[in-house]
């Protein structure tokens, strides 16, 4: 069934299972919610519980064994890698634990770099750094190279690169999970930012209470199904 339009994600019965030799492994047990527009979800659970597992198959670096996922009413569970690698390249930021930011070069030129390769620039790429850093609190760490900066202050600029592009779509790994809390919180503060002024849709895979708490909604994961939904402050089994 086709999402609303004002949906830009829905998981209808995904399923994963994974071979190790004879045995089979259900990572995912037919897992369905929608992500409205503008929306920030937080995806909570054990370690194991297949939190990252989803998050892959939404961002297309997965695909489900079964079931359907939409992006923008759009399928994608089985577009072929041309096809998923051009919805990443539109639709999708990606933010990971480890920054993965390139070393060699500056928070300015961090950023700017997916501009420069995107197929259909929308933006002058120093010009959109520029304004992406400033916005998240690093005017004054242009720059800077990545070991010149704090580990939230690497994240934030990790959060700048995921919007370069302006896509619809953030997808957030453990993002303050290798950071101590004052760094948690300057990129809780960030995340915060983004969602304010640019309308961004947020799914983010996170262990940090602090972080799952501001979140719109939060979807807790045991043995691959989703057994809570908690909106703000008001827990519903689902």
């Amino acid at each position: 069934m086709l999402p609303p339009q004002d949906v830009v994600i829905s998981a209808q019965d995904i399923t994963k299972d994974l071979k190790l030799g004879q045995e089979t492994i259900h990572v995912l047990r037919g897992v369905s919610f929608n992500v409205a527009r503008g929306e920030m979800v937080g995806i909570v659970g054990p370690s194991g519980s297949g939190k990252s597992t989803l998050l892959g198959i939404i961002g297309g670096l997965d695909s489900p064994t079964n079931g359907k996922l939409y992006i923008d009413q759009v399928e994608v569970s089985r577009m072929n890698e041309d096809k998923l690698t051009e919805i990443r390249n539109q639709k999708i930021g990606f933010i990971f634990q480890f920054f993965n930011l390139i070393p060699t070069l500056t928070a300015l030129e961090n950023v700017a770099l997916p501009v420069e390769f995107a197929a259909n620039r929308k933006f002058k790429p120093r010009q959109r750094a520029r304004e992406l850093l400033e916005m998240l609190g690093l005017g004054d760490r242009l720059g800077h190279r990545p070991t010149q900066l704090s580990g939230g202050q690497q994240q934030r600029v990790a959060i700048a690169r995921a919007l370069a592009n302006e896509p619809p779509l953030i997808l957030a790994d453990e993002p303050t999970g290798n950071l101590d809390s004052e760094s948690s919180a300057s990129v809780l503060r960030a995340l915060e930012t983004v969602r304010r002024q640019s309308g961004t849709t947020i799914i983010l895979v996170t262990h940090d209470t602090d972080l799952a708490e501001r979140a719109d909604r939060t979807l807790t994961l045991v043995d691959g199904q989703i057994v809570q939904e908690t909106r703000q402050h008001d827990a519903s089994l689902v």
